[in-house]
């Protein structure tokens, strides 16, 4: 038999992520750091969990399903995620000016937004993280592990490492 040339599948890291959510701004350091340090072999997926008391979360959770939609979702909800004060004082309006920014096709975010074309991805997700007890934003699964960071970031990169290295055979 002869070594496969085909790279093993990457481990998932789910990032379960409220995009009002001032604590999952500061995790995105988490998440670049992990991405460099991985690349391919690490997938870093958003999962959506708008928390009700950020009234514009799951409005921003549409519209970065509508960034992924148009190829430039991460770097959305980066810029998006940066402005998590603007969001909760001027609403939507923030969602369609960082589409632009970036970009993007801001009449189809607005669209988007209007049409409810992504609801069913978003309300899959929250009814998926209720399901595994996700409490607060940012929680991350990985490898079968749910860590939360919704109380503390503290030590998460850690983690998930441990486990990468661990899942990867590293």
């Amino acid at each position: 038999m002869s070594e496969s040339t085909t790279p093993a599948s990457p481990v998932v890291l789910e990032a379960w992520f409220d995009l009002q959510c001032p604590d999952c701004f500061k995790a995105l350091d988490d998440v670049r750091a992990l991405r460099d340090a991985y690349g391919e072999r690490l997938d870093v997926q958003l999962r959506h969990f708008p928390l009700p008391k950020h009234k514009h979360a799951y409005a921003a959770a549409q519209a970065a399903e509508e960034a992924f939609a148009q190829g430039r979702g991460w770097p959305y909800t980066e810029a998006l995620l940066a402005r998590t004060a603007e969001l909760a004082d001027r609403g939507e309006p923030v969602l369609i000016e960082v589409a632009a920014e970036l970009g993007l096709d801001a009449e189809e975010f607005d669209t988007a937004l209007i049409d409810g074309r992504h609801l069913l991805t978003v309300d899959a997700d929250e009814a998926e993280g209720k399901a595994i007890k996700v409490a607060g934003t940012p929680t991350y699964v990985i490898g079968g592990e749910r860590l939360d960071g919704g109380q503390s970031q503290e030590g998460l990169r850690e983690r998930v490492t441990e486990i990468a290295d661990r899942l990867l055979g590293a």
